[in-house]
């Protein structure tokens, strides 16, 4: 007999990637289709991509997610998408320049003006966010300042998610979830804070209309469907941003656990019932309407390992995997604490809990005789002393620990990575069944849309799956990376801090014209 057991579309449309991936009721993946997408640096520290590639990449992943798939057992399709991120555009939708991304640092010198005319509203309290130079509402203000033009034509500013909303059914929408990181949303009201808005000069018109996590926001056109591949009608449902994301697609639907994405950052969230806001911490629109993810990130994660690998080693032409390998076998052998050497990976800047965006890495303790596995081990180590930095924060403002870390992201399949971080915070690290914990989240969004369960918490708890036997931590190698962490680790970044930060003024000061004197 044929199957019709319903199926549902989770797109995550990531920084290098978009993914799609059709699952069953079970969070089996039934077909999946992936898209690359492109960087450009116009200048250092900035990143861009047009967006264009958004759609393409996402009409590219869907089309081969569901050539082999009959049409009529999809029941909705739902998004997931690289936060932050966003494109102005004219009343069309057509982009008027390119999309800036989460890691674009262009707004740093506008911080502190920024922060001056936001001195009278709480803007921590109000967004759940510390000002930093990621959320879009820096980035509208440089728009303002440098962009003049594009400011005064844009209709609309859109994140990843409206922006593919908007392709696909037509309407200027997006989630609660995709809203919040933007630094201009109210997220304990979940609307568009006029203020901030008027600080920066728009108008609540000029961003796409907000929706519950999970509830339908339009369905799919006969154009977008005939280029996508997908049914004319479909239900496309409000999603949310790929960390929160991530979270829903690895149950983090109670308190105790927290996900921890080993990827370009380093992001990890646990659960809240109540709203609560710290400096330690981003708090986030959980994927259950009213709930929130008390989220950390470390912008220089897999980042600072990808450029050791590519910049560093001589061997750029190498096949980067393969490297990679290579580089973890050679690394396992270094003992514990790097013979000395110690990373602090702040290769993209720091959120929390420093919120220092001229803040730059550290590589202390170099000796003749460390080689390039013991700077590789100890970038890896580097990560994990800043997870447990990171997490002192949230217990303290939760009142209880992190029981355990469900790991995810291509990070997870380290071995050597996962034994770090469980030996530094002392705590298991579990990994997740599905290796595309992003695009299951909106697919468990999407099947709670559908019908196929009572409610978003149901859907979670029926299609994840952690896989048992963790990486216990080893408790002689806690106890010497405790020391580690509350002698060295700990005191090194806040002793420099100074320094490094005259350290970037100067050097952004320093005219490149001259040769050699």
């Amino acid at each position: 007999m044929p199957d019709h057991s319903p199926l549902v579309l989770g797109l995550d449309s990531s920084t290098s990637a978009c993914k799609a991936v059709v699952w069953d009721c079970r969070g089996n993946v039934v077909a999946k289709g992936a898209e690359p997408l492109r960087m450009i640096t116009p200048q250092p520290a900035w990143h861009e991509q047009p967006a264009e590639d958004w759609w393409r990449s996402a009409v590219g992943a869907i089309r081969r997610a569901v050539s082999g798939v009959e049409a009529g057992r999809l029941r909705a399709v739902c998004i997931a998408h690289q936060r932050e991120t966003f494109v102005p555009v004219d009343a069309r939708g057509r982009a008027l320049a390119n999309g800036i991304l989460w890691l674009d640092e262009r707004a740093r010198d506008l911080l502190p003006e920024l922060a001056q005319s936001l001195a009278d509203i709480n803007f921590h309290q109000l967004t759940g966010k510390h000002l930093s130079v990621n959320l879009t509402i820096a980035k509208i203000a440089w728009l303002r300042k440098y962009q003049p033009d594009v400011f005064a034509q844009t209709d609309k500013y859109l994140d990843v998610h409206s922006y593919l909303v908007h392709r696909l059914t037509g309407f200027f929408r997006t989630g609660w979830g995709c809203a919040d990181p933007t630094g201009l949303f109210d997220i304990q009201n979940h609307c568009w804070s006029e203020p901030l808005l008027d600080r920066v000069g728009i108008r609540p018109e000029q961003l796409p209309e907000v929706c519950a996590p999970g509830s339908v926001v339009g369905t799919v056109l006969p154009a977008a469907g005939e280029e996508c591949g997908l049914p004319a009608g479909l239900p496309v449902v409000a999603g949310i941003g790929d960390g929160q994301a991530s979270g829903l697609g690895v149950n983090i639907t109670a308190p105790g656990d927290a996900y921890l994405s080993l990827g370009t950052s380093v992001i990890s969230g646990t659960y809240s019932a109540a709203y609560v806001f710290d400096p330690a911490f981003r708090t986030m629109c959980g994927g259950i309407p009213g709930t929130y993810l008390l989220e950390t990130v470390l912008l220089g994660g897999g980042y600072t390992v990808a450029w050791f690998v590519e910049k560093m080693t001589g061997r750029a032409g190498e096949d980067p995997a393969a490297l990679r390998d290579s580089f973890e076998r050679a690394a396992g052998a270094v003992a514990p604490g790097s013979a000395g050497l110690v990373v602090v990976p702040y290769w993209n800047s720091v959120l929390g809990p420093y919120w220092d965006p001229a803040a730059s890495g550290i590589v202390a303790g170099w000796r003749g005789f460390h080689t390039p596995a013991h700077f590789y081990r100890a970038i890896l180590e580097g990560t994990a002393f800043e997870q447990r930095l990171c997490a002192l924060g949230v217990e303290a403002a939760l009142g209880r620990p992190v029981q355990r870390y469900i790991a995810i992201g291509g990070g997870a399949q380290s071995d050597l990575w996962c034994a770090i971080l469980a030996d530094i915070t002392g705590k298991p690290v579990f990994r997740a069944a599905a290796t595309e914990a992003a695009a299951l989240g909106a697919g468990i969004l999407a099947a709670a849309a559908a019908g196929c369960f009572a409610d978003v918490r149901r859907a979670a708890g029926e299609m994840t799956q952690i896989l048992p036997r963790p990486i216990e931590p080893d408790p002689s190698r806690h106890d010497f990376y405790t020391r580690l962490f509350e002698e060295v680790y700990r005191p090194l970044f806040p002793a420099l801090q100074p320094y490094l930060d005259r350290l970037a003024m100067l050097s952004e000061n320093v005219d490149h014209g001259g040769g050699n004197g």
